[in-house]
C-alpha cells in the first residue's frame, strides 16, 4: 500500500468515520447527496481513481488534478470551499452579535511577526473576539474539512 492508501484506510477504521451513510436526508436543509455526489464518495473511499489522467486544473490553472480528485476537492478557487468557510463565519459572528459581543471578520493581526525580518507580517484571522477572555482579544480562525476523509 501506498502512503495515501495507508492514511486513507486509517481515517476509514476511525470511530464514525461511516456514520454519514447512516443519515438521514432533510432535503429542505440541503443536507441530501446527489446520486453523482454519493458514487465520488465512495470511489474515494474505495481508493479508486477518480481521474484518468493527470492534467492542470482547469479553474484555478496552477496545480494538477490527481487521480484521486484530492486537489478537485481542496481547490482554493471552486466557489464551494470559500463559499462554505464564509458561511461559518458569518454564522459565528450572527451569534456573537446577538450576544452583544464585539468582533470583527477577516481582521488583520500581527501574532506571526518575524522580529528577524524587522517588519509587520499582518494576516487575516477568521473572526477577532475583542475581550473575550479575561478582557484579553481572541482570534478564531477556521479550516474546512474534506467531506471525502
Amino acid at each position: 500500500m501506498t502512503a495515501r492508501q495507508k492514511a486513507l484506510f486509517q481515517c476509514l477504521r476511525a470511530p464514525h468515520a461511516q456514520d454519514f451513510l447512516l443519515a438521514i436526508p432533510i432535503d429542505s436543509l440541503g443536507q441530501q447527496m446527489s446520486p453523482v455526489e454519493y458514487r465520488t464518495i465512495l470511489t474515494y473511499r474505495l481508493m479508486i481513481p477518480i481521474f484518468p489522467t493527470e492534467e492542470i486544473c482547469p479553474v484555478c490553472r496552477k496545480a494538477c488534478l490527481d487521480s484521486c480528485g484530492e486537489h478537485a476537492v481542496h481547490c482554493k478557487e471552486l466557489s464551494g470551499f470559500k463559499y462554505k468557510h464564509d458561511m461559518v463565519r458569518d454564522v459565528l459572528v450572527d451569534i456573537f452579535k446577538h450576544d452583544r459581543v464585539s468582533t470583527k471578520k477577516e481582521a488583520p493581526v500581527n501574532f506571526l511577526t518575524d522580529p528577524k525580518k524587522g517588519r509587520s507580517t499582518l494576516r487575516p484571522v477568521g473572526i477577532l473576539i475583542f475581550g473575550w477572555a479575561g478582557g484579553k482579544h481572541t482570534c478564531v480562525d477556521l479550516t474546512g474539512v474534506s467531506p471525502l476523509i
